[in-house]
């Protein structure tokens, strides 16, 4: 099932206003875990599940930046 505009708009904000932050939590207890690594592992750490968090939610956040294309368009002037 297609998820409309609308829906994608809305389920995106929810994902970077609830999701996100908890992931981040997540993101830095783990690597807390790591007894603090090395500045260059921590850093790929941080890269790698910065590009992690988002891929599954891709067809969320598609199009969400463009108007909405099932609105109704104003009739154009040919004036």
């Amino acid at each position: 099932m297609a998820l409309s505009h609308k829906t994608r708009k809305r389920l995106s904000l929810l994902l970077l206003l609830v999701w996100l932050p908890l992931y981040i939590v997540a993101a830095v207890s783990i690597v807390n875990a790591l007894d603090r690594p090395s500045i260059v592992v921590e850093l790929l750490v941080y890269v790698v599940l910065g590009f992690l968090w988002a891929l599954p939610f891709k067809f969320v956040f598609k199009g969400v930046g463009q108007p909405d294309p099932d609105a109704p368009r104003p009739p154009e002037d040919k004036g």
